[in-house]
């Protein structure tokens, strides 16, 4: 199977909202072709037709999937496989781990995980090293990750990661999103040999998006209401994501931390090598996938 010069390929996770939809629709508009992930079949139905009616049925699939299930990360990236291979191709160009939560109150998922960490950092882990094989075979791919300036705040709590103990919302979110910065640091370190593949970043800024729309608290949604006032567009935050995705200048850079299309210093903490290594680690081992010799 060989890839079209004139295609590329994205998956994106969270993409049936705020800015994952926002990117799918810049993308196609581009002529990526996109497979979204979203959990809700509604939408996906809903968004099938309408993005499939304006770009083009044959450019876009999606996958459902509840991301806080490691099983259904799994066999969200069988289905991808699966519509790669209906598209005759056997590769990506891009993956977006986009998709994030923020529940007021501590859930556990099924597998009896904190869903907030689930969601917000295991997922991107496992879909990622699901993928890793489809990204390394094109020219030039891209993995990015959407972070937040709350990573800023953000705190390891590596004696209690999960926060079982003492939960708090803000502390497992700036903790989640310190994560990611870790994670696409050791990362993009570990894909230092395949000069074609990178790993960033993406900093949305304060977006207008649901996500506080959606968390179990009254409280947390009213003022997830209000503060989103002042947030820039989802479309607007988009373009420097995509930017990320799709922009050869930054092939070679050295920065990994990226806010609307210009590099940025992440907190210190989020380049820590031993912290980086750390968290693999402890990732891999919840996610169940063995470490090579050599490697963390």
């Amino acid at each position: 199977m060989k890839q079209s010069i004139h295609e590329k390929y994205c998956v994106i996770s969270g993409a049936t909202s705020g800015i994952g939809l926002a990117c799918m629709e810049l993308l196609l508009s581009e002529r990526w072709k996109v497979i979204g992930i979203g959990r809700s079949n509604g939408k996906i139905t809903y968004l099938k037709k309408l993005l499939g009616e304006k770009y083009g049925f044959q450019n876009l699939a999606f996958c459902q999937a509840d991301l806080s299930i490691q099983k259904e990360v799994k066999k969200a990236a069988l289905s991808i496989k699966t519509i790669l291979e209906e598209w005759q191709v056997d590769c990506l160009d891009g993956l977006l781990n986009n998709a994030g939560t923020v529940p007021y109150w501590q859930t556990l998922t099924p597998e009896g995980i904190d869903t907030q960490w689930a969601v917000n950092h295991l997922a991107h882990f496992l879909l990622t090293n699901e993928l890793i094989d489809l990204l390394l075979r094109t020219s030039m791919s891209r993995i990015v990750t959407v972070s937040s300036g709350s990573h800023y705040r953000g705190k390891m709590h590596w004696d209690d990661i999960q926060l079982f103990k003492r939960y708090s919302p803000l502390k497992a979110y700036e903790q989640s999103k310190l994560a990611n910065v870790l994670f696409t640091a050791e990362l993009d370190k570990r894909l230092g040999d395949f000069p074609q593949i990178r790993a960033f970043t993406a900093d949305p800024g304060l977006v207008r998006t649901n996500i506080g729309l959606k968390s179990n608290s009254p409280i947390a949604h009213l003022t997830w209401k209000v503060r989103r006032r002042g947030g820039i567009s989802p479309e607007k935050s988009a373009e420097g994501i995509v930017f990320l995705l799709n922009d050869p200048s930054i092939q070679d850079a050295e920065e990994i931390y990226w806010k609307h299309g210009k590099a940025k210093d992440p907190n210190p903490k989020g380049l820590d090598r031993k912290d980086a290594a750390r968290l693999w680690k402890i990732s891999s081992t919840m996610c169940g996938i063995k470490e090579e010799k050599g490697n963390g």
